[in-house]
């Protein structure tokens, strides 16, 4: 090699070298959109909307929060897959988007595992199943007896086919030998109104979005799953304690982006999050909707989707559930 080439070879590695961690040093120079893969009013939208604000301005630039909604999803879930990684278009990780969807659909357009590059766990959430009072059981007992009687009367709606409730009232259903129709909705804030409405009887929910409907006694609470009873639901048994502890599982909302997300990047975001959890004023808003704020590292959540999606592989596998 001539040594005018390798002069030029050796200035372009050095530049490289530099422009590096420049370019890190140098994110955000502008606006970031994190992607919601439901509609508006259910607790992914809740827990984005609540970290944005106080997550931009560490950051240094707003965060904009986009709702994409479909597919239980699936499709705000492939659009952030499909992003550049350059950290200007992250997402909203959520069991049924990383784990229980692609566990039963195997038409979902992306890897769980491979095709993202997870950033952090913001909060786990417990999940509910909650009746309109016009429902005639109002405790859980009295609920799963009325469930037995009417096989088929019933039906129930969720965030989406393929979401964690739609997954986790199947396995409910085997466990309990009792059938319920599958509503699916584009998120939860659609599926809570019709039941809140009455047009369905019953709704699989992350408790974040209906705890202000129960509050407001526009829904019963049945059963939840959480490790221990929730606080503002003293009187509300978990899963666990009604003998059903495979369905005592919570939910996740994390943040990630697409494969190949620089590690400076990752890093900044991660920082950041947990810089703005720091605030009392936003965990408040998060634990007021009794979520466990989680803030764990990159790692930790790769390890914890990874684990969540093998988890309802089983699931799926065992309870031999397809999509309709």
């Amino acid at each position: 090699m001539q040594r005018r080439q390798w002069n030029a070879l050796v200035g372009a590695i050095a530049l490289g070298a530099i422009a590096g961690p420049v370019l890190a040093q140098g994110y955000p120079n502008k606006p970031i959109e994190l992607s919601v893969p439901f509609a508006p009013g259910g607790t992914t939208d809740i827990v984005a909307r609540v970290i944005g604000d106080p997550l931009g301005r560490v950051l240094g630039q707003p965060v904009i929060v986009v709702n994409r909604a479909g597919g239980g999803g699936i499709v705000g879930a492939a659009e952030t897959a499909r992003a550049a990684p350059d950290g200007y278009k992250l997402g909203i990780a959520t069991v049924s988007s990383t784990a229980a969807n692609p566990a039963i659909n195997p038409k979902v357009p992306y890897d769980p595992i491979n095709d993202f590059t997870p950033i952090i766990n913001i909060a786990a959430t417990p999940n509910i199943i909650a009746v309109n009072p016009s429902f005639p059981a109002k405790n859980y007992a009295e609920f799963v007896a009325e469930l037995k009687k009417n096989p088929g009367k019933y039906s129930y709606s969720s965030s989406g086919t393929g979401g964690i409730g739609h997954l986790l009232m199947e396995l409910y259903k085997s466990l309990t030998n009792t059938f319920v129709t599958h509503i699916p909705y584009r998120g939860a804030g659609p599926a809570l109104n019709d039941t809140v409405a009455g047009q369905v009887p019953i709704i699989f929910d992350n408790l974040p979005s209906a705890l202000p409907f129960i509050k407001a006694g526009k829904l019963i609470p049945i059963v939840v799953s959480a490790p221990t009873r929730v606080a503002a639901l003293p009187n509300v048994p978990t899963f666990k304690e009604v003998g059903l502890e495979p369905v005592n599982r919570m939910a996740y909302y994390g943040i990630l982006g697409p494969k190949g997300l620089p590690k400076e990047v990752v890093d900044k975001v991660n920082e950041g999050v947990k810089k703005a959890l720091a605030d009392p004023a936003v965990r408040k808003r998060i634990e007021d909707t009794d979520s466990i704020i989680v803030a764990n590292t990159p790692e930790q959540f790769a390890a914890q989707i990874k684990a969540e999606y093998e988890i309802y592989k089983q699931v799926v596998v065992k309870q031999k559930l397809a999509l309709d």
